[in-house]
Formats: C-alpha cells, structure tokens, sequence
C-alpha cells in the first residue's frame, strides 16, 4: 500500500455515542469534525471497573514510545525538538522517571503495565549514541524496560545486518581509536544487545533459503496478562525502501502493511489469542499538531491502513510523522479503535488504558482510552540518575571524537540550512554540495573528478555553527549531518540529470515541495507556475553547468548527449525520495562518509564563508 504522501479524509474518525453498560449496544458513527473526546471510553472503562462490577476486567495498561532517534540528552527549550508546545520536554534520565512512575501507577491501580515502540528507536541519532553505533540507546532501552517494539525505516540506516547485531549483541572491529568517526564497545564497554523483541512483520526476505523464518525479525510477539494471551503485531512503513539506503536492506521485501497484519489474525486467533495489537511505524499528520490528546483532521497513510486493518485488531500504536495525537479510528465493522503517537525525541510517553474481558479473552473496544503524558525537564522533576550515569560514561568517550576542531565560519556569517525563497537552494545546502564535489574519495583511479553534485535536502538536520569557543567541531558537524552514508560518484547524461530535476516536483515528489535537491557545479531556474502540474517538465531555459568542472569559469548549457561525472550520497545513488533516475547512473565508485566530505571541505577552507544563493532561482 504505497500511501506516503497521500492525503486521507477524516471521515472515518468516530465518535462514541451509545454509551450503556450493555456493551453490544456500544456502537460507533461517523464524524467529521474534531476527533471527539476520550471521556466517554474513559467513563465506560470506570463503570466496567467498580468495585461492585459483576465481572472482573482484566486491566492492560500499555507505555507507548516511537521516534526515539537516540535522543539521550535534553535538547534546550528553545528548539522545538526540546519542548512540546512551550512545555520542556525529553532526556532520557527524564523519560525513565516518567515510565517508571507510570508503570508504578498501573500496577498500583491493578493493571499490568507493558512497555512498547513503535520504531526509529535509533538512526538519525546524535553524536553521542551514532559515534557508538546506538549502543548507548539500545542500552537505555534495555533499563527502562522496553519488552517490545517495531522496526521503524531508521533502524535501516546501518543495514540489516547492523540492525540484527542490536538485537544479537557484539561488538565491531572499529579498532581501538574507532573508524570513521564510530567506535564499537569502546574502552571496556561491551554490548550484550537488546533485551526487547524487535518485530518485523512485513520485512521478509525475498529468498527464504538459508533462514529459520520468512521475516527479518518475528512478526509477532506473545505475552500474557493475567493468563489472557495478547499478541503484538510488528510493522514498518510499506515504503521504507524509497527512503533508506538499498544496499542496507539488498534482500529484504517490505509488503503490505493492512495484507500482512490481517493474514496474521487467523493464525494468532489458532493460537488463541483475540486481544491485538499492532504497533506500526506510519503515522498520521493532524490538522493541529499543537493539540497533543486530540485528533483534528488527520491525515496521512496510517489513517486509511488503520481503517482497514481487520476488526480483530483492536488498537495501533504509531509513529514516523513525529506528531501527537490520540486518535479513534473506525474499523471495517464501524467499531472504535484507538490510532496514537507520542510525538518524537522522547519528549512524549502514550498510555494506552485496556481492559480484557476475561470470558472472551478479548479487548473491550469501546472502553479503551488513551492520553499523551509530556516528559517533563524542568527543576521540578528529578531525573533518573542510573540513566545520567550511562550518559555520563558516553559523553566521556565521546569527547575526543566531539570536540575536534575542524574549521571556523568567516566571522558575522551564517551557515544555515533554511532555502532561499527564491529557488530553494542554501547556504548550506550548497557547502555540503561543494564538499562532495571536492571529495578525492570519489575520484577515479583514471583521474575523473565529479563536475556536478547533488544533496537531498532532508539529509540537512540542523544548521552550521560554532561552539562558545567559536570553532566548529566534529560534533556540530555531525549534527548537520547525522546519518554516516557514503559518498558516491556516478556517470549520468545531461538528460538524466535533467529527469532528475524534473522528479523534484513530479512523479510520487508532485506537491510536496520539500525535496529541492541542492547543487554544485550546476545552475538552472524552473517555473512556480508548472511545479504542479502532472507529468510536467518544470523547468524553463537552459540548465547549465560549470565548464570542465571549473566554477571559476564561465558556464555552459547543459548537454543532454554528453556524459558528465556527478557525485550524491548512497541514499540517493540508490534511488531515495524517489529520485530514481539516480539508480540508472554507470561506473559508480563508492568513497568515504559524507560527514568527512564536509569536515575535509572546512579544513580546506577555514574560515568559510556562506556562498549566494543564486544557483537555483525559479519564475515567475
């Protein structure tokens, strides 16, 4: 179900409306408006609890995360990534005290608590869980008790194989200064692996030969409540492939998301099991994003995957989107379901509040309810101090690879990532583009330097700075860009690398507006007024490129007949963000990491300064 990017009505949000004890007449009706009120599931689950009630309920409180991304630090208050709406939020020593005190909360009120993810736990993490290979998170993981989580597209970015060692446990041989900015066990830390399942349903190996299972990881896992089986379904996004590295998941299909999950119910239900949940890495974009227990006009894949998935399945927890929101969903049968995500960084925790009828062994639907808790950082709130510790060691393993100075930035300059109005190239953008271009890793053994590069721009995940010292580090560098891919130089016609343009705004990239890739060696201006229109060329006059790969000297048409040496990361080398006409490229040569493009590039241009942001411009 290829639903990235896809729009979905609201239509199917529900209300509940006939709110009885007897639970058959529970029934649930269309809205279009906001998503309504959890109070009334919230006052059916306390009637069903009463002291007095006829039947014992058995209670099921779930500890939902998604999006972690190795977020162990707190992020100050004054970047969004460090708050939800004003409130400072996230840190893992302050996530800990959080889920701690939850899952004390739950037991005291007769639930059993169970700790789940729905994925990107780590990747795209920062310097002090990547330099270690997100070690250092998966160990956090592992003493707050996660049981159970999906595989989310960010646990891809190392590889499949990388991704099954933090299951497994082991240490690379990174030697003992580490290798390429990582270091594996370092100093007398070992890594004994995850102590939660991962799930990955619908990740299968396309030759089953040689594997114990057709999935990556289990698609389920079992656990009981009380003596009530209740099965997690794990699920990562059906598109995964569009937006990792190939080369990381060569051998793996990613199917259906709703297909592969309602095929699992018989089998689960043979087993025994009727209370289900999926926990999926897809999600949903609210029209408010600021309302963190509400649902106001959803839309976004997870909403049509949760309206379809089989009435069996009786609540999903999601991510990916990095947005809040406790949602309830209409299922095939028009019942309730919830549909929730905890925002991202750690900065949230969803409480998922179920109760099982022990007759049925089945979750009572309309009685289910849930609400997004903040991870509260101020001075009120003491954080765990076993976590601290952890973060501890590893801010002292990490120094030397931080607080490498590697160049300075001309004094009274910027170097930020925000695109020009007028086109959508960056400062920035273009450093990064230039470093690449520069890069002798990717030079041919014949001598052939790249005369074009090209950088996605949602590789760009923070802006250039200084430290209070005024040097620019290893660290800040890292944190422009955080996911360690490759560099690498291809052959591609002036017509490809015009189709290649051309996909910036057309094809699954029509409308978005969002992937401008940014250039060096290359200028080129396109049409506002034709970016949306279907199947249409967007680009007006004349592409034209460096002569000879010089900047220095005047530039020239683009010819669509000649070959010219390009040089973009692995991610896009290998077709990502559906920039696909990359995969058609010849004679690839694969170099260093794209971080080291960049730290090379400021030592050979210390101070630098920020270049004009005339390579792309647009009409009218």
């Amino acid at each position: 179900m290829h639903l990235n990017g896809r729009r979905v009505s609201a239509l199917s949000v529900v209300a509940l409306t006939s709110l009885t004890l007897g639970l058959g007449n529970i029934a649930a009706s269309d809205a279009t408006a906001a998503r309504p009120s959890s109070t009334q599931a919230k006052s059916v689950y306390h009637q069903l609890t009463q002291p007095k009630a006829k039947k014992k309920y058995i209670k099921l409180d779930l500890l939902a995360l998604n999006d972690f991304h190795g977020n162990l630090e707190t992020v100050p208050s004054t970047s969004s990534s460090g708050r939800i709406n004003n409130t400072p939020a996230g840190g893992a020593a302050y996530l800990a005290r959080l889920i701690r005190h939850e899952r004390t909360v739950s037991r005291d009120n007769g639930a059993k608590p169970i700790t789940v993810a729905a994925g990107d736990l780590i990747g795209a993490s920062p310097l002090l869980s990547a330099a270690f290979h997100d070690e250092p998170t998966i160990k956090f993981m592992n003493q707050i008790g996660l049981q159970v989580a999906s595989v989310g597209n960010h646990e891809f970015d190392e590889g499949y194989r990388e991704l099954r060692r933090m299951q497994r446990g082991g240490c690379l041989a990174d030697g003992p200064d580490g290798a390429n900015g990582q270091n594996s066990c370092p100093g007398d830390q070992g890594f004994d692996g995850a102590d939660f399942q991962y799930l990955s349903a619908n990740v299968k190996w396309a030759d089953r030969a040689g594997h114990s299972r057709d999935t990556l990881f289990p698609s389920t896992k079992i656990m009981k409540v009380r003596g009530v089986k209740v099965a997690f379904i794990g699920m990562t996004l059906e598109g995964t492939p569009a937006i990792v590295s190939q080369a990381g998941i060569q051998g793996l299909d990613f199917t259906d998301e709703v297909e592969t999950a309602n095929a699992l119910v018989p089998k689960l239900r043979k087993k025994g099991v009727k209370s289900i949940v999926v926990l999926l890495h897809e999600g949903v974009t609210p029209a408010d994003t600021t309302a963190y227990n509400d649902c106001t006009g959803p839309a976004g894949p997870a909403l049509e995957i949760a309206q379809k998935l089989s009435p069996a399945i009786d609540a999903i927890v999601s991510g990916h989107t990095h947005q809040p929101y406790n949602c309830v969903v209409a299922d095939p049968k028009g019942q309730p379901r919830l549909l929730t995500s905890a925002a991202s960084f750690g900065r949230m925790v969803t409480k998922l509040h179920l109760l099982i009828d022990p007759a049925t062994r089945d979750i009572v639907r309309p009685a289910e309810y849930a609400h997004n808790m903040i991870v509260e950082n101020d001075a009120s709130v003491a954080p765990s101090q076993d976590v601290l510790d952890l973060i501890g060691v590893y801010k002292t393993l990490v120094e030397p690879i931080a607080n490498k100075v590697i160049g300075h930035i001309d004094p009274g300059s910027q170097i930020v990532k925000t695109a020009d109005s007028n086109g959508g190239d960056s400062p920035l953008g273009n450093l990064i583009a230039d470093g690449q271009k520069a890069d002798d890793s990717v030079v041919t053994a014949g001598g052939v330097k790249p005369v074009i590069a090209l950088m996605n721009p949602g590789g760009i995940r923070a802006d250039l700075v200084e430290n209070s010292n005024g040097d620019v580090t290893y660290g800040g560098a890292f944190s422009v860009q955080p996911f360690n891919n490759f560099v690498v130089s291809m052959d591609l016609t002036g017509a490809q690398i015009r189709a290649l343009l051309n996909q910036q705004w057309n094809g699954p990239n029509e409308g978005t507006g969002q992937k401008i890739l940014q250039v060096s060696g290359l200028s080129y201006t396109w049409d506002v007024s034709e970016a949306g229109a279907p199947s249409t060329d967007a680009l007006v006059g004349t592409v034209l490129v460096d002569a000879d790969g010089d900047p220095a000297t005047a530039q020239v048409p683009l010819d669509d007949a000649a070959t010219y040496r390009v040089v973009a990361n692995n991610f896009l080398s290998d077709g990502g963000d559906n920039f696909t006409t990359f995969k058609d490229g010849t004679n690839k040569l694969v170099g260093g990491l794209d971080i080291d493009s960049l730290r090379k590039f400021l030592l050979a241009h210390d101070p630098v300064s920020p270049t004009a942001t005339d390579r792309i411009s647009q009409t009218p």
